[in-house]
């Protein structure tokens, strides 16, 4: 079985964030994973697909993704 892509991690976190956050902490693990294998510093997300997608919830998911190693950003 093939490594997952960073894209298809991101595609595992949005699931998780409509999903109450489910095995979130094990989906932040594979896309740090993924990130690392591709040479990416960064994991970019589209705002419309997260569940808050208001500033609060966007610096409350970098902060928790922050304290797991993923540096995130939002694409505009």
């Amino acid at each position: 079985m093939s490594e997952p892509t960073v894209a298809e991690a991101t595609e595992s976190i949005y699931a998780s964030l409509r999903a109450d956050n489910a095995d979130i902490d094990q989906h932040i693990a594979t896309l740090k994973a993924a990130l690392a294998r591709e040479g990416l510093k960064q994991a970019v997300f589209e705002p419309a697909k997260l569940a808050h997608n208001n500033r609060q919830g966007r610096k409350l998911m970098q902060a928790y993704f922050r304290q797991r190693g993923v540096t995130v950003a939002f694409s505009a």
